[in-house]
């Protein structure tokens, strides 16, 4: 049977239409021979968002943006045509991210813990990403506050550098360097002290690892030691502290007597305390006897009689 032209263009009026189709949807990220599942869910903004655009799960694409339509309430809902073989959880959230600098977006699917997993054609938790420019923007203008009070503070601290100020400024650096050199020299000298003691500073060194060695040796004899002078000490604490506490109150109690015995009357210290006359009596015997002595030193004849030649005084 002889086919004619008319048949034969139309066939390939065909196949080029299917072809194109085909390259069209490919060229639109759909993917005619695989099965596929749609989901959706509503935005308030999808700025930078479109169709086409990549659905990932870790970087990794599994679907893509498949249409977006306005809704009465304003919302855009949002289509996303996902491979059949990937599982998608009931509580996945579709959260919009920026997928570079430039402000395209992309959708980035977090999966979610749930057993059940989304049918096709449910609808899927959205979440957006915070804008990076709405980030920079707060620094931005904290950094340009930044810079005005900078320029500030260095024109302050430009008009208060004067000539006087940076002279010595300069004089300061200069006996800051001095003072530097001094250290050094100071340093070096005790480096040569040290070099110089360094066989000293050895032995000594060497003779307290020795003393440390020994009562390391010894530290059962030393333990020893510190125990019976512990238990010595506190028995002669113990003793001392008894008979002190004894030989105190004994000395008050004495002390009390005492003190009763002067308050009474009694004895020569308490009849001296309590007795006017006596003391009145003693006083004026003091004074009589210094008058006397006085007395004896200004004329000794009244009371001394003495002769040259032995004779007695017949007067």
């Amino acid at each position: 049977m002889k086919i004619s032209n008319e048949t034969k263009v139309g066939a390939l009026t065909i196949i080029a239409i299917a072809i194109l189709f085909l390259g069209y949807s490919y060229l639109r990220g759909n993917d005619v021979f695989s099965t596929e599942n749609t989901f959706y869910t509503d935005y308030d903004d999808v700025d930078g968002l479109s169709e086409s655009k990549p659905v990932l799960v870790n970087g990794y694409q599994i679907g893509r943006v498949s249409k977006l339509t306005l809704l009465d309430n304003d919302k855009i809902r949002t289509e996303f045509k996902i491979k059949g073989s990937v599982d998608v959880p009931s509580n996945t959230v579709a959260k919009i991210i920026s997928a570079d600098l430039l402000g395209s977006k992309a959708i980035e699917f977090q999966m979610g813990n749930s057993s059940t997993l989304a049918q096709s054609g449910d609808p899927l938790l959205s979440d957006v990403q915070s804008n990076l420019m709405e980030k920079v923007e707060p620094l931005q203008i904290k950094i340009e506050n930044l810079v005005v009070k900078l320029d500030s503070v260095l024109t302050a601290v430009n008009t208060a550098l004067d000539n006087e100020f940076q002279q010595e400024f300069k004089a300061g650096l200069r006996d800051v360097t001095k003072t530097l050199s001094h250290v050094e020299h100071i340093s070096d000298d005790i480096q040569k002290l040290v070099g110089s003691e360094n066989k000293r500073f050895s032995n000594i060194i060497a003779n307290v690892e020795s003393i440390t060695q020994n009562l390391k040796n010894n530290s059962d004899t030393v333990n020893l030691i510190l125990s019976n002078f512990h238990k010595t000490s506190q028995d002669l604490q113990d003793v001392q502290i008894k008979e002190t506490i004894e030989n105190a109150n004994y000395t008050l109690e004495e002390f009390h007597s005492i003190m009763e015995k002067i308050n009474k009357g009694e004895g020569s210290l308490g009849m001296l305390i309590n007795d006017e006359d006596l003391y009145k009596n003693l006083s004026n015997s003091s004074q009589n006897l210094d008058n006397l002595m006085r007395d004896l030193k200004e004329n000794p004849g009244r009371y001394v009689k003495l002769s040259i030649f032995g004779k007695k005084d017949t007067k």
